[in-house]
């Protein structure tokens, strides 16, 4: 029996391996920050035999809230995931499952490697619809990938679309394929009404670093990107940085940061009504969008989410709170789950990547359906 998790976003500890009734691990903090909740790694040797595995510190984690109905990730082939019971008693999490092959992958969501950004981008390329260009570095000089679609033009919309800021989000990233996946089609016909009004400027992948060490929440020097917008640096978030620096250059007329939450089991938006200068009609453009976007797909929904800013109370530091009072417009943050959305629970996979896919796909109906009330 062996569990390791030096690879791509791998992060546990072992603690103790002794029995297979009793395997004792632990979750490793983001690099240099306090921030843990993520978990990936490998178990072998264990065809058939019943496991127990302990995550002993889960009552230490930055979001305890998010174990109470959560389910673990596991994989055989890294393509196809499921989830494995899981209980959480207030400080261990306990998952039971006996492993039908010698390898299994377990993880906290369904990875988004960095092989497959990279897979991503070189897929994305291909589209004459399409450029891919590098706006700057990481921390550990990793390259900011930018994926442009449509040919500028100042008769043109301007829509921002970045993922990942939050390296643990990796459900972000699968919506981000949906989405490129979708406008890369020359002969859909949504895609060429949109780039004749539009040019969509897209970062799939804010935070490589934290995401190929294995961080749920920051990047190499310890920053939290979501928490950097109203003043970044290139010492310690060049990511958000570089983004801004091309935002001015553009201009900006919808932006959408796509995450995850660790707690809440539905799909919903986090809008900037907390900002100085929010409109009446920020706020119709607001509804107008995501009553489209129920239309179109369901998953979406406008019951539950976070509590709403107070006038001027925004925190102008989060991405998305930032961008919509630099540049007056659309602007909102896009919440999938982690544990499953409960209007249509799936027992066997929860929210899943394809979930996350096909979510991305079905945003550009409601990004057309506004763009006219810019």
């Amino acid at each position: 029996m062996k569990i390791s998790s030096n690879f791509d976003s791998g992060n546990i500890e072992v603690l103790s391996l002794d029995h297979s009734s009793d395997i004792r691990l632990a979750i490793r903090k983001d690099t240099n920050s306090d921030f843990l909740q993520w978990f990936h790694f490998r178990l072998q040797g264990v065809k058939g035999i019943r496991c127990t595995l302990n995550i002993t510190n889960a009552g230490e984690t930055s979001y305890p809230d998010g174990w109470a109905t959560y389910k673990a990730c596991a994989s055989y082939d890294r393509d196809n995931w499921f989830r494995v019971p899981t209980h959480f008693d207030g400080k261990n999490l306990q998952l039971k499952f006996t492993p039908e092959y010698d390898s299994v992958f377990i993880a906290y969501f369904a990875p988004y490697s960095w092989e497959r950004h990279l897979d991503l981008i070189s897929y994305a390329q291909e589209s004459p619809l399409c450029s891919v260009s590098d706006i700057g570095e990481t921390v550990e000089g990793r390259d900011i990938n930018l994926v442009t679609f449509g040919e500028p033009d100042t008769a043109k919309k301007n829509v921002w679309i970045i993922a990942r800021q939050h390296p643990g989000e990796s459900m972000a990233e699968w919506f981000m394929e949906g989405l490129i996946n979708k406008l890369s089609d020359p002969h859909d016909a949504v895609v060429k009404k949109l780039l004749q009004k539009a040019v969509f400027y897209l970062v799939p992948n804010m935070n490589p670093d934290g995401s190929i060490h294995g961080n749920l929440r920051s990047n190499f020097a310890g920053a939290n990107l979501n928490r950097e917008w109203q003043d970044p640096s290139l010492e310690k978030s060049p990511e958000v940085f570089y983004v801004r620096k091309k935002m001015e250059e553009t201009g900006v007329d919808i932006f959408l940061d796509i995450h995850g939450d660790e707690s809440i089991p539905y799909n919903f938006l986090s809008c900037c009504e907390g900002i100085p200068g929010y409109s009446e009609k920020m706020a119709a453009l607001e509804a107008a969008f995501l009553k489209k976007w129920i239309t179109v797909n369901p998953e979406m929904q406008d019951v539950h989410g976070y509590t709403k800013d107070k006038a001027g109370e925004a925190n102008l530091t989060i991405g998305s709170n930032w961008v919509g009072h630099r540049f007056n417009c659309l602007s909102a943050t896009v919440e999938l789950p982690f544990i499953d959305n409960l209007n249509f629970p799936n027992e066997l996979e929860g929210w899943s990547p394809d979930r996350s896919v096909q979510l991305g796909t079905s945003v550009v109906v409601p990004i057309l359906s506004v763009l006219d009330q810019l």
